[in-house]
C-alpha cells in the first residue's frame, strides 16, 4: 500500500504571527522528501498540522488523501517522530511500544521486531527516563516503524546520535524509500540530505522557497564553472575569454571559467599553448544551495562581531 503525505494551502497564525503561510507541497512514495528551512520558518509548525496536533486556519493535510485524525489505527498509515522526549520516563521502553501497539491494533510480536531494528535490545527493559538523547531517537524512531506504515515523517532524526547511528539511520532512510514508502525528512544538517535525500523542499517564513530535486537543485547551484590552475593566468584568461567564456581570477594560478565546458576549455587552452596543470568541474554542496535559496529567509540571524553594539 502506498501513501503520499500532502499539504495544501496551510495556513496557521499564532496571535500576530504568520507561522505557515499558505504551504503546498508533496512528500512522494518511494523518495526520501527532505524539508528545510531556517529557525522560525514554519517546519515544526506544519509537521505538527499533518499529525493533527495543530489544526491549520485554512488548508489542509493529508495522508493517503485523509486527514490524520481521521484514522482509526493512524501508526499504521503514517510513522512519525518529533519529539523523542515524549514518554513517560518511568515507563520501559518495551511498555512504551506494546501500549503504543495495542491501541494501534498492532500484533504484540511486532514490538520485538522493531526493538531489533532500532538497535534496542539491550536497553528494552529499562526505564526510558535513564535513556541518553541517542537510544530516546531510537525508540522514538521504533515507535514509528511500529504500524509497518507506508509513510514517515521524522524531525532531526540524527540528533543525539553517534557515527554508528547517524549510518544506521541513513540506511533505513533509504530503504524505506526503497520499499515504496513516502519519507520526510526535517534536518539542519544538508551534509545528511545530500546523501539520503531525492527531493527537497526548502522553506522561508512560511512559504515554500523551492520543491526540487536534489540533483537537479546541486546541477542549478554549480552553475556550469569549472576550477582552473594554470601558471599563465593572465593569457588563459584571454584566449578563454575570446572563446566566448566568462572567466574570473579566483588566486595567483586559479581561474573560474563559465559558458565552456571542460572539454572545450582543454581545446582551447592546448591549442594557443597555455600550460595549465588541473582542471575540475565545481560541483556546489547542498550546503551552498541551501544558504543561497534562504539568503532572505532568515527570521533569526546573529550578529557578527562587528555589528555588535
Amino acid at each position: 500500500m502506498e501513501a503520499t503525505i500532502e499539504v495544501r494551502g496551510l495556513r496557521k497564525r499564532y496571535g500576530s504571527r504568520l507561522a505557515v503561510d499558505g504551504l503546498s507541497f508533496t512528500a512522494a512514495p518511494g523518495l526520501v522528501t527532505g524539508f528545510v528551512g531556517p529557525n522560525g520558518a514554519g517546519k515544526s509548525t506544519t509537521m505538527r498540522m499533518i499529525l493533527g496536533l495543530d489544526r491549520p486556519d485554512e488548508g489542509a493535510a493529508l495522508v493517503g488523501g485523509r486527514p490524520y485524525r481521521s484514522l482509526r489505527t493512524p501508526l499504521c498509515h503514517l510513522g512519525a517522530m518529533l519529539d523523542a522526549s515524549a514518554v513517560h520516563p518511568a515507563r520501559r521502553a518495551r511498555d512504551h511500544l506494546r501500549w503504543l501497539a495495542h491501541a494501534n491494533g498492532i500484533p504484540p510480536r511486532r514490538v520485538g521486531e522493531v526493538i531489533e531494528l532500532a538497535g534496542l535490545g539491550s536497553a528494552a527493559d529499562r526505564p526510558a527516563g535513564g535513556f541518553s538523547l541517542g537510544m530516546r531517537q531510537r525508540l522514538g524512531i521504533a515507535a514509528a516503524l511500529l504500524g509497518d506504515p507506508p509513510a514517515m515523517m521524522f524531525d532531526e532524526p540524527v540528533n543525539g546520535l553517534d557515527p554508528e547511528g547517524i549510518t544506521w539511520i541513513r540506511g533505513l532512510l533509504r530503504s524505506l524509500a526503497a520499499q515504496g514508502r513516502a519519507v520526510l525528512v526535517s534536518s539542519h544538517l544538508m551534509s545528511e540530505l545530500e546523501g539520503g535525500a531525492d527531493h527537497l523542499v526548502v522553506i522561508g517564513r512560511g512559504r515554500v522557497v523551492a520543491d526540487t530535486g536534489v540533483a537537479e537543485l546541486l546541477a542549478a547551484a554549480s552553475g556550469g564553472r569549472t576550477e582552473l590552475r594554470t601558471s599563465d593566468r593572465r593569457r588563459a584568461m584571454t584566449v578563454l575569454a575570446r572563446a566566448g567564456a566568462e572567466v574570473a581570477a579566483g588566486g595567483p594560478d586559479a581561474v573560474t571559467v563559465s559558458g565552456l565546458p571542460a572539454e572545450r576549455i582543454i581545446a582551447e587552452l592546448t591549442g594557443a599553448g597555455v600550460p595549465f596543470t588541473g582542471i575540475a568541474e565545481h560541483r556546489a554542496t547542498l550546503e551552498e544551495a541551501y544558504m543561497e535559496l534562504t539568503r532572505d529567509a532568515v527570521e533569526f540571524r546573529a550578529r557578527t562581531g562587528g555589528e555588535a553594539s
